[in-house]
Order: C-alpha cells, then sequence, then structure tokens
C-alpha cells in the first residue's frame, strides 16, 4: 500500500448528489486492480474516507487522471473532510485496498449498482470492455430518481453499441417523463438481467440493497462463490 499526495485537476457535476474529482496522476506511477479503493483527505488532515476508484487501470495510464465519485449533502457540499477540494486542491492519497476485483477468465459478468456503488463496477466494465473478445456485459443499475444515474450517457453508448445489457430503475420518481424501469431491483429484474447462472455477479450498493439482491440472486441458481458484494 502506498502513500501519495495529489492534486485535483477538475471537480465535475455527475448528478446533483454526486461530484466526479479528477485526479491528476500524470507525474505520479500509482497501479491498482479494477474495483480497488483509496482513502482520500486533504493534505496534512488525519481525516480519510475510502473512495472507490471510478477509472479502469488502463484509462489512469493512458490520460493520467483518476476518477473518484463523491457524494454531496443536500446543501451541495462535499463530504466534509474534503469540502475544500476543488482544482489545484492537494490531496493525501492511501491504497489501492480491496479485494472486490475482476477475475481472471472470461465468464459472463453481471454489475448491479445502487447509488454510488457505481463508481467500483464502473472501474470493472471499463477494464473488462477492454479485453479481446470480452463477451457482453449485464449492468443493474438502481437510484432514486433518473437524474442520480451517474455515467448515464456513457453507460447509454455502451447499450446503443451493444457492448453492455443496462437496465436502469428508479426507486422514487413519479414524474410521467421517466418511462424505464422503476422500484427496488425485484427477481423478475435480475432474471432479464443475468446473462447465465454461471456468471460473476458484482453488487455494490447500500447494505440493504446488497443482502437482498444477494438472495435473489442465489434463487436463480447463482452459486454463492461467484457472488461477490461491497457495501457502503
Amino acid at each position: 500500500m502506498l502513500t501519495i499526495t495529489v492534486p485535483v485537476r477538475q471537480v465535475v457535476h455527475a448528478t446533483p448528489r454526486t461530484r466526479i474529482l479528477n485526479l491528476d496522476l500524470e507525474a505520479t506511477a500509482f497501479h491498482f486492480r479494477a474495483g480497488q479503493a483509496l482513502m482520500i483527505g486533504l493534505q496534512g488532515s488525519p481525516l480519510r474516507k475510502p473512495y472507490s476508484i471510478a477509472s479502469a487501470p488502463w484509462e489512469v495510464a493512458k490520460t493520467g487522471v483518476m476518477q473518484v465519485l463523491v457524494q454531496i449533502d443536500d446543501s451541495g457540499a462535499l463530504d466534509p473532510h474534503l469540502e475544500l477540494a476543488a482544482p489545484g486542491t492537494v490531496l493525501d492519497v492511501e491504497g489501492p485496498f480491496g479485494t472486490f476485483e475482476l477475475p481472471m477468465d472470461s465468464r459472463p459478468l453481471l454489475f448491479i449498482a445502487g447509488g454510488t456503488g457505481i463508481a467500483p463496477l464502473r472501474s470493472m466494465l471499463m477494464e473488462r470492455l477492454l479485453r479481446s473478445g470480452a463477451p457482453r456485459v449485464g449492468l443493474v443499475y438502481s437510484v432514486r430518481v433518473p437524474e442520480e444515474l451517474a455515467f448515464r450517457a456513457e453507460l447509454d453508448a455502451l447499450q446503443t453499441a451493444g457492448r453492455i445489457a443496462a437496465y436502469f430503475t428508479v426507486t422514487r420518481d413519479n414524474t410521467a417523463t421517466w418511462t424505464g424501469r422503476r422500484g427496488r431491483i425485484d427477481r423478475a429484474l435480475l432474471q432479464d438481467a443475468l446473462p447465465s447462472t454461471d456468471a460473476y455477479c458484482f453488487v455494490c450498493g447500500p447494505p440493504q440493497l446488497v443482502a437482498d439482491t444477494s438472495g435473489l440472486l442465489r434463487t436463480l441458481g447463482v452459486d454463492e462463490s461467484r457472488i461477490q458484494i461491497e457495501k457502503y
């Protein structure tokens, strides 16, 4: 595990409740595996919090930028220990850590995200799509309202190109403008999205979503050894 000091290159508005911190690693060698996380805080501060890396390793190597998805509060402020983060702000970054990562073989994959749980799954998704002959990947993504779908344009483009099969569902939206799925992730949705019962399934999100979804996958015949979870 390594501790480095890096500047924030850019803060991007991802959704009304999240921001993407683009960390400048152009002058820093930092190796990680898709799905891993970091401990991040302002330079010199003892306060650090874990965040999953949203970028794939090849993206960081190519651009020198590492993306981290950060939730904001109702006032629009970042987490208290990062509230001063802006372009040029220097952060202490420790890591990588975690075993929530891609398998090396080429079995089908199903990613299941709730809210900001999309971050490590995006990292793994982009890493898998780089591999030659990678099978189609399934993604189930649950949020409260459509505006909270982070990386939406990118995911839509991958779906249109036939690279992924994406299933979005919203749990609190009552407007007529959303014509997609509504409600929590249920057995029927997972049955539609599951490429096969021997697929590796990665679930990341709030504890209740993770517990409920893992149980539903088992009822569909997915062995527990092929269900990897990460909750926050």
